[in-house]
Parts: structure tokens; C-alpha cells; sequence
């Protein structure tokens, strides 16, 4: 997977309106070679495809590791709506700027997680009651998304549903200092709680007996989860399916009985970079939004994952 993302990484500095020979990119890489086009255009767009990705391949891997549930990833569950939601007011309601959509998101984010955490609690912690209640919620959440859109003026409207589809497109480097810096920091949190996590999935019982603090692993779990979900989505809008797909693929490459951390971040960033460059390539020269093919490809993916539940039911 780190081989792939590497090619991908190349393919996506070489590939543009012009085409650049992998010499070229190499050359500007290394400071040989001067091109606005490689290191102001395409780089930026690159690297957010691969950090992006394996944030979201990781909030995937977090909340499947919560709810013990292959469905249980943040875009199903509603924490890219909320997130969303959490935009929009700061477009439509302020001024819309970086900072207002990155603390909407995550104020959003956490406002339906922690909705979602406290209806799941049934005389204990449910993980398939969790993703049940955040369909449920996600669905309301979309609708409510859909009312301040119409309620918005129609140039802040434009702005908002072109927003929504998740992009890639006006990545720059002044975009990417904070949130790169964020996800930095989120992840490492994350990998120092990995063996906990792996504990709790053994069952609460395991945990407990093992020394997990499992209220206060669960609760960091949600924060970093929707801390890396929100990021992602204030900067590129909400990317649905990569935290679904990732995790599950990278767990089956990976051959593991759980769904580990690594695998899943690697996995996320494939096949993001993966699908913006089918999104370049695809109606070229206009480049299509990241999410119209992750959705198209994150939804085959879906009902396979359904049909094979089902079957297992």
C-alpha cells in the first residue's frame, strides 16, 4: 500500500492540463527545477489527498473499533452531516471564513456525537444501537442541512451545495498549515491509545481485566474521531465512504482479527488520491469533485458489505 500511495503520489504531480514526465516532478522535488505548476498546483492537492485520506481511513477505524460493527464509520452515522451542519451555519449565518468553518465543523461533529453516545446507552454501551441511532440521525441531520440551503441566499446556496460534494480542486498551501498540523497531532494521540483500543475490542470484560479505562478510552476515541472528521471537512467538505471502505480493506490486506490503525490510514489514502485522480481524469479537462467518485465507488462497495451482513445474519 505505501508502494501504491508512493505511484499514486507521482502520477498525481505528473498529471495535469500539461503533462509533466516523472524526471520533471523529481527535479522540482528536489529543488533542481523551479515549477509554479508541480509545487504550487499540484502538490498541495497531492499531499491533501494522502493526509486526508488516512485521517478519515483512521475516524473509520476508530468508530468500526467502537461499535464493533463494519458500518460504524462516521459518514453513516451521521458525523459528516453534523460536521456539515456545523459549516454551514458558519457560511450562512457568519462570514464563512477558515477558522469559523473549522471550529463549525468540529463543534458540529461533536454536538451529534455526543447525541448519538448518550441514546446508545441502554443499561450499557451498544455498539450496533450507536450505529443504528446515527442512520437514524444522519438522516435528520441531512434534512436540516438541505433546509438551510434553501433558506440561504442563492449565491451563498451555490457556494454551499458545490462545497458539499467534497473537493479537492482549491487546495492550496494556505489551506493545509493548520489541519495538516491538527491531523498530525490527532493521529499520534490515537497511536498511543492503539493497543487499549485493540483490548476493548476483545470485549469489556478483557478490557476491564487488562487495565483499560474503557469510559475514558471511549470518550478519546469519539474526540480524535471527530476531530479528524471535522478537519477533513472543513477543508474539503464531507468525503463520504473512504472512512467506511478503508478500514474494512485495510484489515483484509492486512490479514488482522481486528481493524488495526496503519492498514486503515494507508488504505484511506489510496483510495482517496486514488479517486481524485479518476476525478481529474474523468471528464477532462473539467475535474470532477473527489466525493461524486468516492460516493459512486464507497456505494458498490456498500452493498456488498450489506449483501455479505445479511447473508452472515
Amino acid at each position: 500500500m505505501t508502494a501504491l500511495m508512493l505511484g499514486l503520489g507521482l502520477l498525481g504531480l505528473c498529471y495535469g492540463a500539461s503533462w509533466s514526465t516523472p524526471g520533471e516532478v523529481l527535479a522540482v522535488l528536489s529543488g533542481a527545477e523551479r515549477s509554479v505548476v508541480i509545487s504550487e498546483w499540484r502538490l498541495p492537492r497531492v499531499l491533501a489527498g494522502l493526509v486526508f485520506g488516512a485521517a478519515l481511513g483512521v475516524a473509520g477505524a476508530i468508530f468500526q473499533n467502537l461499535t464493533r460493527n463494519p458500518m460504524g464509520s462516521p459518514d453513516v452515522i451521521g458525523l459528516d452531516a453534523g460536521a456539515y451542519t456545523g459549516a454551514l451555519v458558519a457560511i450562512t449565518a457568519l462570514s464563512g471564513t477558515s477558522a469559523q468553518l473549522a471550529v463549525g465543523s468540529v463543534i458540529g461533529g461533536l454536538v451529534v456525537a455526543a447525541v448519538i453516545y448518550a441514546l446508545s446507552f441502554d443499561q450499557g454501551f451498544s455498539g450496533l444501537r450507536l450505529v443504528v441511532i446515527g442512520i437514524a440521525l444522519n438522516a435528520m441531520m441531512t434534512a436540516v442541512n438541505s433546509w438551510i440551503v434553501l433558506r440561504a441566499d442563492l449565491e451563498v446556496a451555490i457556494a454551499a451545495v458545490g462545497w458539499s460534494a467534497g473537493s479537492l480542486n482549491a487546495v492550496g498551501w494556505e489551506d493545509l498549515n493548520i489541519p495538516f498540523t491538527a491531523i498530525a497531532l490527532l493521529l499520534a494521540l490515537m497511536a498511543t491509545q492503539a493497543h487499549a483500543m485493540h483490548q476493548a475490542a476483545l470485549g469489556d470484560a478483557v478490557a476491564t481485566t487488562t487495565g483499560v479505562g474503557l469510559g475514558r478510552l471511549r470518550l478519546l476515541m469519539v474526540l480524535v474521531g471527530v476531530g479528524c472528521t471535522a478537519t477533513v471537512t472543513a477543508v474539503a467538505g464531507p468525503i463520504a465512504f473512504i472512512a467506511l471502505a478503508a478500514p474494512q480493506i485495510g484489515r483484509r490486506l492486512a490479514g488482522a482479527a481486528g481493524v488495526p490503525l496503519l492498514p486503515a490510514a494507508l488504505t484511506g489514502a489510496v483510495l482517496l488520491l486514488g479517486a481524485d485522480l479518476v476525478a481529474q481524469m474523468l471528464l477532462a479537462p473539467v475535474a470532477l469533485p473527489v466525493g461524486v467518485v468516492s460516493t459512486a465507488i464507497g456505494g458498490c462497495y456498500l452493498i456488498w458489505l450489506l449483501t455479505k451482513e445479511v447473508r452472515r445474519a
